[in-house]
């Protein structure tokens, strides 16, 4: 797989160029870039198969940078040091990312994802939803990882998240329970910021759905798909709450 590695501090280029050339022969680097304008250049010049990007840069950012490509031919690494409004959208998207300084268990795992997903449909749509989402004022559109592959959802469309094991089950408005691979306490973080609220520990819900609370130690909640979830006591209050603002 061809890559380029857009970056504006030199010494983190080459570092990240030395670990792909140790740890991950599948990867050739055939360009580099300093910011959104010389990034740009590397990539048109050389048609990468991934393309390894700094999110701060000088004079624009790596979002920048892949709105002026338009559609991206290629998947995206994103490499930052951490922001929580851009990690947030990261996770959104599903989309990759590295923590600076990188780790290098991370990069080849990266990799590896990037090299499997290359086979499946959904083979870089996870840049496409990550700019989509960041052309509105909230993301609007969130990618989740299934056993098949991925399934992209409009936020709004959520009722509750319930939690099944290491797994969480997406229920949603119009469509068919999704079974996600990744754990409830995930979901809560990367969907809190969008007015989502954990009741118990094993339901996250979005009060916009909710149509009765009915009293009780904790109560419980009826959802628009007449569902009915308790509510743990420790929860009652910050759920109250949120109807008396």
């Amino acid at each position: 797989m061809k890559a380029v590695i857009v970056d504006d501090e030199k010494d983190s280029r080459q570092i990240l160029a030395n670990y792909l050339g140790k740890y991950c022969p599948d990867v050739d680097v055939c360009g580099f870039g300093e910011s959104v304008a010389t990034g740009l250049a590397a990539i048109r010049e050389h048609q990468p198969d991934i393309v390894f990007l700094d999110i701060e840069m000088p004079y624009g950012n790596g979002f920048d940078l892949l709105d002026k490509v338009g559609h991206p031919e290629f998947e995206t690494v994103f490499v930052t040091a951490f922001d929580h409004y851009a990690i947030q959208a990261l996770n959104l998207s599903a989309a990759y990312y590295l923590l600076k300084p990188i780790d290098i268990d991370e990069l080849i795992k990266a990799v590896a994802k990037i090299k499997h997903e290359r086979t499946t449909e959904n083979y870089r749509q996870h840049t496409q939803v990550l700019l989509d989402n960041l052309k509105t004022t909230a993301p609007q559109k969130i990618m989740l990882p299934t056993l098949e592959g991925f399934e992209i959802v409009p936020i709004s469309t959520i009722l509750y998240c319930e939690a099944v094991d290491n797994f969480t089950r997406f229920h949603l408005e119009g469509n068919a329970p999704l079974l996600i691979c990744r754990t409830l306490k995930y979901f809560e973080d990367v969907l809190k910021e969008h007015g989502f609220l954990r009741i118990h520990r094993s339901h996250l819900i979005h009060p916009h759905h909710v149509i009765r609370y009915s009293k009780g130690k904790g109560g419980y909640v009826t959802m628009k798909d007449n569902r009915e979830l308790e509510v743990s006591p420790n929860k009652k209050q910050e759920l109250l709450d949120v109807f008396q603002r």
